[in-house]
């Protein structure tokens, strides 16, 4: 692959060149995007993945509930429907992807879940409806710009930010560099705990932020217990395990893990990994599967699995929550007063 992203480097400026090219439309107002009369927040990469959107959604979505009716529209990447799509009891991996049904199963009927690849339809539908959203919550959308959320959250991974990397195909940005600018929030994502104030000084210059920017630090909390669909096991009391991982990035929960001195197998799927019947095959033959919360999603459908799988939750924690919280509820405040 490394040789690959070498071979491909002569391509980057054609990448570069479309995709500033198509923001700069953008900006200038001849391609249109459309801003509505209530909070929209945009949650969003510069890269391909692996910087925690999904857990940043739930931390939104765990900050907002009790005040707003919150819903959150994703693509649904990999599902196996099309157009509108809002989660419900029937509702599957197939029909809503593994993250929306992540949401769903994770906060049922405090908030809704809907997918539409067209997010200007999607925000539309859902806003027609009888119990209509006060927020929603736009998944993976930064360079969806069809739409004009009022406020943008833009993470990059620490160990792997922005300012380190090369557009596509080379590197890992869908645009470049500068469309961190739109960002009114930039989250630093995985941090280690013991970043000092000084590390975090050094990283804000190094991402030239603008002054109207601010920045923050997260980093990954993980859950005392594993869970199945229908018991939990203490973390500690865990003993030899096969980690199964389909996630664009699962470096940060192999560290944790061998911190932990665990002695396990890990095997490693690319991202939204559909699982094949010699997959599953395999994985029948482990004695104990511990897996992300995204993986479990697509593999708790498998009956032979049901013993032995096992997730292990995670959430993040912010340098400074209180500033961050803040920052989230005026902007929905202020939107809302306007309306």
């Amino acid at each position: 692959m490394k040789l690959i992203r070498k071979i491909t480097f002569p391509f980057v400026p054609i990448y570069y060149a479309i995709t500033t090219l198509r923001n700069k439309l953008y900006d200038l107002g001849i391609k249109k995007s459309i801003s509505y009369d209530f909070p929209i927040i945009c949650i969003g990469n510069l890269s391909v993945g692996g910087t925690g959107k999904t857990p940043m959604v739930e931390y939104l979505i765990h900050l907002l509930k009790h005040d707003y009716k919150v819903a959150t529209l994703s693509r649904g990447y990999k599902r196996k429907t099309k157009g509108f799509q809002l989660a419900n009891e029937k509702s599957s991996v197939d029909t809503l992807g593994d993250e929306p049904f992540q949401f769903y199963n994770k906060f049922k009927n405090d908030v809704l879940v809907a997918v539409d690849s067209d997010r200007n339809n999607g925000i539309k539908t859902l806003i027609s409806l009888e119990n209509r959203p006060e927020v929603i919550l736009l998944d993976d959308a930064f360079q969806h710009r069809k739409v004009k959320a009022g406020f943008n959250i833009l993470l990059t991974a620490y160990h792997n930010m922005y300012t380190d990397d090369f557009v596509l195909p080379t590197g890992n940005l869908r645009e470049p560099k500068s469309g961190a600018k739109r960002a009114n929030v930039i989250v630093v994502t995985k941090c280690p705990t013991d970043l000092t104030e000084d590390d975090k000084v050094t990283i804000i210059k190094k991402l030239d932020v603008a002054p109207y920017q601010h920045v923050f630090f997260s980093f990954i909390n993980y859950a005392e217990n594993v869970f199945s669909g229908e018991r939990s096991i203490k973390l500690n009391d865990l003993k030899d395990f096969a980690l199964v991982t389909g996630i664009a990035n699962a470096s940060a929960l192999v560290q944790f893990l061998k911190e932990k001195q665990f002695k396990f197998e890990h095997l490693n799927f690319n991202d939204h990994h559909d699982f094949s019947e010699k997959d599953i095959k395999e994985l029948e033959t482990k004695e104990m599967i511990i897996t992300t919360e995204k993986d479990f999603m697509r593999l708790k459908q498998f009956t032979s699995l049901k013993s032995k799988l096992f997730y292990l939750p995670i959430a993040i924690g912010l340098d400074n929550e209180p500033k961050f919280n803040t920052l989230i509820k005026d902007f929905c405040k202020k939107v809302q007063e306007t309306v």
